[in-house]
């Protein structure tokens, strides 16, 4: 007999199985195997919130096989993830199969590779019931106000709706956002900008507009530029100060689920799901050729900044064979996680230091090499020495000769930096969303104090001050973490729920509500305000960790949360009796064709579809077609989007079912030069047309997008 290893991924299963060999059977729950019913709330409030569990439906079956081969087999170990989720899951199983929760047949692998995997298959604990009741308490708090809190905002504003513990808050700061910008007023204001020439070179170099004598001015209308440009006609311009310094910038960090995420948006444009999607392959395994079945990265689910001492050394091993010793710090670099940070695994990094992304290419998925190549490049820069760079900053004094013998002048400054040490800069630069000085920065020419500066050319122009960007994905994952609402795990989970429910939509990269997502904010905050409080959800977190560290009863925090949220619940009812919210978002220029209305979006059990506002006297009701500007390369007629019966989305043809067209690519607004049909966008950056009897295909090409529209 052998002993069955339990483990939540099928790939997960097969990496490990060959490190433990046939002594084990490593088998797959295919993550959870019980769950909170999805048709009732089924938490029982009056008996200290019991929740009531039962097998998840279409796992019947495996939950009878896995009894089957644990009465088979010569004990059971339970290997979930190393996090709440997993211990969750663990404790399911064991409940399920009978295991007693005492004994030690509980492992964790933050690492899936063989050392990692034998080690930590010597080292059973039992199951962390604290964790499982930090987890339990989650699930029941969210199962509380999703069940009470969604039916009610659905009779209120529209069918079909939902509202969440954590996804209302995430929606708030999106709509909260976004009444910044309408009530921002923009404020006038001029820069004075120069291109000058100094006696060492011909390359004209750039400065900018200061102060005078008084000191630093800020210009706010255009009369006051005026004024000075006049003052610096025919002037002179004259370096006074020369300062020469060194500036030594650091490495970022190795990766945390929260930073990962925000650099794979800025990067490589994944959403958070995706990103968590690959790196959960990168860490479960892969066949890599020449190393076998291995998991590539840590567990990516983490707060920490913390890498273990034989990390490190590995890592610098391979910088010191790789480039040099110079390349590494005169002493190691230790970075201080956040405050509130759980600190239970590592950063995410590589397993494997001497696995670099281009020996694993072949392997990779064309997004698994681009993660992998992040999280290694990211990791071994954190390791190296600062990019070393000799800073120069002149200040530059003009003035014509009335105001010169008046002691009057103008100042302009000028600054810029050469890299006289590349160091972690090499291997990995940090991206950024902002805009930052250093970008304006460029290599000054030589300048000395008292040199005669020449003006090339001299012009004022005129801004105005910016609104606040709207969140990008990225710069709303972070907000969420300074903000202590939801955990690292959950961000993905809250970016794509609010953006599937229509709450908030993506223009380009940015979040900007919906008409939907603000309606439900302004109920929310008027009837529910702890419920989108930022600070009150950040607390509900940090009750959670301290039940996860066994210093809470879940129990008695459940009844603090809920005791005041159903007595607020009662009170929204009754002073909402009544009372609809309408939504003009809804109105279409769809006319009905029985009575001359505008006809409105509504929602049934099936989805959403047209309907007439004037029912019940006209009960008039249509499909949604969602039309796209491209025709259908069969017939001509238009082509619009659909659903499949699982939910995905594809497009075919009006005339249907006359034509059968169908496409999983992506309508387009161009059109083929080959044969004029329209083309459509597949997946790997192509342009084609569907034409049997063209083929045509080109590589997309790739928009330039604007500063200020990446800006957070």
């Amino acid at each position: 007999m052998s002993k069955l290893v339990i483990v939540e991924s099928p790939s997960k299963a097969k990496s490990i199985q060959k490190y433990l060999g046939k002594d084990y059977k490593v088998v797959s729950s295919k993550g959870h195997v019980r769950d909170l019913p999805a048709a009732r709330l089924c938490v029982d409030i009056e008996h200290d919130f019991a929740p009531k569990y039962a097998v998840i439906k279409g796992k019947e079956k495996l939950v009878k096989e896995l009894k089957e081969m644990a009465e088979n087999s010569d004990g059971v170990i339970l290997a979930a993830d190393p996090d709440r989720e997993g211990e969750a899951i663990s404790w399911h199983l064991a409940t399920l199969l009978g295991l007693s929760l005492d004994d030690l047949n509980r492992v964790k692998f933050n690492e899936i590779n063989k050392n990692c995997v034998t080690e930590g298959i010597k080292k059973p604990e039992k199951i962390d019931l604290d964790l499982v009741n930090a987890q339990q308490a989650r699930r029941i708090l969210d199962r509380i106000v999703g069940y009470t809190l969604s039916p009610f905002v659905s009779q209120k504003i529209r069918r079909g709706l939902s509202a969440g513990r954590v996804q209302s808050v995430a929606v708030r700061l999106v709509v909260d956002r976004e009444n910044e910008i309408r009530a921002f007023v923009p404020e006038e204001y001029w820069s004075l900008d120069a291109k000058m020439l100094a006696p060492s070179s011909r390359k004209a170099f750039k400065a900018q507009f200061t102060g005078d004598e008084t000191g630093k001015v800020k210009i706010t209308e255009k009369a006051q530029a005026d004024e000075y440009l006049a003052r610096l006609q025919d002037a002179s311009f004259t370096a006074v100060s020369v300062k020469k310094g060194v500036r030594n910038r650091q490495p970022a960090p190795p990766f945390t689920t929260s930073t990962m995420q925000q650099e794979a948006s800025r990067k490589l444009n994944f959403q958070a799901r995706r990103t968590m999607k690959v790196a959960q392959e990168l860490y479960e395994g892969i066949e890599i050729e020449g190393y076998g079945s291995i998991g590539l990265i840590t567990y990516m689910r983490t707060d920490s900044l913390r890498i273990s001492e034989e990390a490190r050394a590995a890592g610098n091993n391979y910088i010191r064979e790789t480039f040099g010793e110079n390349y590494l710090p005169s002493t190691p670099r230790y970075f201080k996680s956040r405050s509130n940070a759980q600190d239970g695994h590592e950063a995410i990094r590589p397993t494997t230091m001497d696995l670099t992304p281009e020996k694993a290419k072949k392997s990779l998925t064309a997004e698994q090499y681009k993660l992998y190549s992040l999280i290694w490049k990211r990791f071994m820069a954190s390791l190296m020495a600062a990019c070393v760079q000799d800073t120069v900053k002149a200040e530059i004094r003009g003035a014509n000769e009335k105001d010169a013998a008046n002691g009057k002048y103008v100042t302009f400054s000028a600054s810029g930096y050469s890299v006289k040490f590349d160091g972690y800069t090499r291997l990995y630069e940090f991206g950024t969303d902002d805009d930052s000085d250093e970008e304006e920065e460029g290599k000054l020419p030589e300048i000395h104090e008292g040199d005669a500066i020449k003006i090339k050319e001299l012009n004022g122009n005129q801004h105005f001050t910016q609104p606040p960007a709207r969140y990008t994905e990225a710069s709303l994952i972070k907000m969420l973490e300074e903000t202590g609402v939801g955990r690292p795990s959950t961000y993905a989970t809250i970016i794509s729920t609010i953006t599937a429910r229509e709450y908030v939509v993506r223009e380009q990269k940015l979040l900007k509500p919906t008409e939907l997502g603000e309606a439900i904010t302004k109920l929310l905050k008027e009837k529910f305000p702890k419920i989108v409080n930022v600070k009150f959800t950040a607390g509900l977190e940090s009750e959670l960790d301290l039940v996860e560290s066994g210093d809470t009863d879940y129990i008695k925090m459940l009844h603090k949360f809920y005791d005041e949220y159903s007595v607020t619940l009662e009170k929204a009812k009754a002073d909402m009796k009544g009372v609809k919210v309408e939504l003009q978002e809804d109105k279409t220029d769809v006319i009905c064709d029985k009575c001359g209305r505008n006809m409105v979006i509504k929602v049934g059990r099936f989805g959403k579809f047209l309907a007439c506002p004037g029912y019940p006297e006209c009960k008039n009701t249509k499909p949604l077609v969602m039309e796209t500007t491209a025709t259908c390369p069969v017939c001509g007629g238009k082509v619009i989007q659909k659903k499949s019966k699982k939910g995905y989305v594809f497009f075919g043809c009006s005339n249907f079912p006359e034509c059968n067209f169908m496409t999983w690519d992506k309508p387009t607004d161009e059109i083929c030069p080959r044969c004029g049909k329209s083309l459509f966008k597949r997946k790997g950056g192509l342009e084609v047309c569907l034409n049997e009897a063209c083929g045509f295909e080109r590589k997309a090409e790739r928009k330039r997008k604007k500063k200020d529209e990446e800006t957070e």
